[in-house]
């Protein structure tokens, strides 16, 4: 067991850096060309390496296509509508601020739960840290300064759209994809292999060779976005759903913003405002107060029934 815990907490770390230097890697494609097809690309990146090493190994079976509609409702959520949203907010915002918006996903992964999975008690904490988490997203966004604030109030909707995308990904994985016990890597090859299908359906291929010129922006997606944001991010993806569950999963969430700040701000001398910084901590904040409350209720004895039926 402490093994398994080992390389899960490994893995959550990995994937919170490697999601957290996404941001960045939207930014420098976006320059060149449009955010329907920087996600296209990067899916497809990610889809052709996990599709060769899936088939390598063996996992892909004709049998699993009878659960093909789980297939595609994590393509759309957990990639496709995901990666667009994103995509654009980071086309329209600082890659730092696009980063930091991230950070609310554990508020819409908790909502959903509540929903969904109906084992997330509703305290006086999770109010506040919901809330919290509310009030850091609009010192972000800003949107009693209209346009002086300097921040698209439509990339901050994309990246709430984004947000609750992904988060409602967490708990739709953990209630009907984990439980059918595929392999994680033939889990993410047959959701961006869909998501290649469906983006290759609606997204405007005229002018996507610009990217071409821009060598580090090409490698960024090519690498960054594609092979390890998209391929490996979604392996340790569901491996960490499926160890952690999807509260604790979703608390990954909590890395890309510090990241994209860092990077943004050091290696392409983006600014950053103190009220940014602020929200941030607020939203993290909103975060932890959020996972505690989960955990105080987990081993309450009033509770045990609930926690021994939970996503934990």
């Amino acid at each position: 067991m402490p093994r398994i815990l080992s390389a899960a907490h490994i893995a959550f770390v990995s994937l919170g850096i490697i999601w957290g230097s996404n941001f960045l890697f939207m930014k420098l494609a976006a320059e060149w060309i449009t955010p329907g097809q920087v996600t296209l690309l990067r899916v497809v990146a990610g889809f052709v390496p996990l599709a060769l090493y899936a088939g390598y190994k063996g996992t892909l079976r004709w049998k699993h296509l009878r659960h093909f509609h789980h297939f595609v409702a994590m393509a759309l959520l957990a990639t496709a509508l995901y990666y667009l949203a994103f995509a654009y907010g980071s086309s329209v915002l600082l890659s730092s601020v696009a980063g930091m918006l991230s950070g609310a996903i554990p508020l819409f992964t908790f909502g959903a739960a509540v929903l969904f999975l109906r084992s997330e008690p509703i305290t006086p904490r999770s109010i506040t840290a919901t809330l919290l988490g509310v009030v850091g997203i609009v010192m972000i966004a800003r949107p009693w300064q209209g346009v002086e604030a300097g921040v698209s109030l439509l990339g901050v909707v994309a990246m709430l759209g984004g947000a609750l995308s992904i988060g409602l990904s967490f708990v739709y994985a953990k209630r009907f994809v984990m439980p059918l016990a595929i392999p994680s890597l033939a889990l993410a090859t047959y959701q961006t292999g869909i998501a290649s299908l469906l983006l290759l359906c609606v997204i405007d291929l005229d002018g996507i060779s610009a990217l071409s010129h821009d060598t580090t922006a090409m490698l960024g997606l090519v690498l960054g976005l594609g092979l390890l944001g998209t391929g490996v991010a979604y392996v340790l993806y569901y491996y960490i759903v499926g160890q952690l569950g999807a509260i604790k999963a979703s608390g990954v969430t909590y890395l890309p913003p510090v990241v994209a700040v860092v990077m943004g701000v050091v290696l392409v001398d983006e600014p950053i405002h103190a009220m940014d910084l602020f929200a941030m901590v607020i939203i993290l904040l909103s975060v932890v107060l959020l996972q505690s409350a989960r955990q105080r209720s987990t081993v309450s004895p009033r509770h045990s029934e609930v926690a021994s039926s939970s996503v934990e």
